[in-house]
This record gives structure tokens, C-alpha cells and sequence, in this order.
């Protein structure tokens, strides 16, 4: 004999299916939620280390700044040790120029000639005088152009005085030569500074 169930099973049916839904939904939803917070820790995580590294390097800059910056202030130490290196060694052999320079102004002056005043102003140089004639002036001339510690003698007047003086008097200008300005040139080197990576 056939049996028939007489139970509302289709509602049972309905409810059952409805409960699983709500379920797959609330799973769905906590799955969401974790997911969710997992990706905001793991940010978080990634943002705290790199302004840990970002401190880091900040830290590393400033102290690299402060390396610059000593370096700068050794090489402008360097090239103010360097400059009075270079004062005192010009000194040391200029000293022997003046010697030579008067010695070279006794032997270019010639007979018949003699000087009332000689100065000298850096490197410019001054003859004042008196020349028996205006030969005597051209020859002293002539012997400043040879000589090895003058050059570019330029004549400013020469004029004859009546009275007590016998012969012409004269003002003649010209440059001492000198050895240490060619070797300021030739070992002058450029300034260098250090630049900062961080400015």
C-alpha cells in the first residue's frame, strides 16, 4: 500500500534552502570582513616600514650634509694654508730680486749719468736724473730693454735746465721683471667644492 506524506514539505523545503542562503551570506560576509582587514593590517604594515626606511634615509642625508660640510671647511682650510704657503714662498724669492734689481740698476747706468731719485711702486719703477746729453738717456734706455730684471722703459721728459745743473734731466718709468708671478700662474689651481646630494 503507497504511503503519502501529507507534511507541508515544500515549505520545509523553502525554509531549509532559505537558512542555507542566509548562512552562505553571513559566511560570505565574515570572509569579506577578513579579507577586508588582512589588506588594511598588511597596509598599514608596508606604510609603518617605509616611513621607517623614509627616517632612515632622512637620518643618513643629514649625516652625509654634515660630512659635506666638514669637507668644505677642510678644503677652505686647505686653500688658506695653501695661500700663505704661497705668500711666504713669493716672499722667500722676491728677496733676492731687489738685490738684483739694484745690482742691475748700478750696471745699466751710464758714464756721464747719474740718478737724483729711484722709487719704486709694486713693480712700476721710477729713475729721476740727470744725463750729460740725451744719448746718455737712450743708452740707459737701450740697457733697461737688455736687461734680465727690467723691461719696457718709457721715457716722460727730458729737459735742459739752465742754472747749476750740467746737462738734461730726465724722468724715465719701466717694470721690473719677476720670477715668482710666472710661477703664481703657472701653479694656480682651481678652488673645488663639495656639493650636498640633499639641497
Amino acid at each position: 500500500m503507497p504511503r503519502i506524506n501529507l507534511l507541508p514539505w515544500r515549505d520545509q523545503q523553502r525554509k531549509e534552502r532559505k537558512l542555507a542562503f542566509y548562512v552562505a551570506l553571513g559566511a560570505a560576509a565574515v570572509a569579506a570582513l577578513l579579507v577586508a582587514a588582512s589588506g588594511y593590517l598588511l597596509l598599514n604594515s608596508m606604510i609603518s616600514s617605509q616611513e621607517r626606511r623614509n627616517e632612515r634615509l632622512r637620518t643618513e642625508i643629514k649625516a652625509v650634509d654634515r660630512q659635506i660640510e666638514e669637507i668644505n671647511d677642510l678644503e677652505t682650510q686647505k686653500q688658506r694654508f695653501i695661500s700663505r704657503m704661497q705668500v711666504i714662498d713669493k716672499l722667500q724669492r722676491s728677496r733676492s730680486e731687489e738685490v738684483h734689481l739694484f745690482d742691475e740698476v748700478t750696471k745699466t747706468i751710464p758714464d756721464g749719468t747719474y740718478l737724483t731719485s729711484f722709487k719704486q711702486t709694486a713693480r712700476k719703477l721710477r729713475f729721476e736724473g740727470v744725463a750729460q746729453s740725451s744719448t746718455r738717456v737712450s743708452t740707459l734706455m737701450r740697457n733697461i730693454s737688455a736687461s734680465q730684471w727690467m723691461k719696457d722703459p718709457e721715457l716722460e721728459v727730458v729737459e735742459s735746465k739752465t742754472g747749476t745743473t750740467v746737462g738734461d734731466s730726465f724722468v724715465l718709468d719701466a717694470t721690473q721683471v719677476s720670477t715668482t708671478d710666472d710661477d703664481e700662474a703657472a701653479t694656480a689651481a682651481p678652488k673645488r667644492r663639495v656639493r650636498s646630494g640633499g639641497s
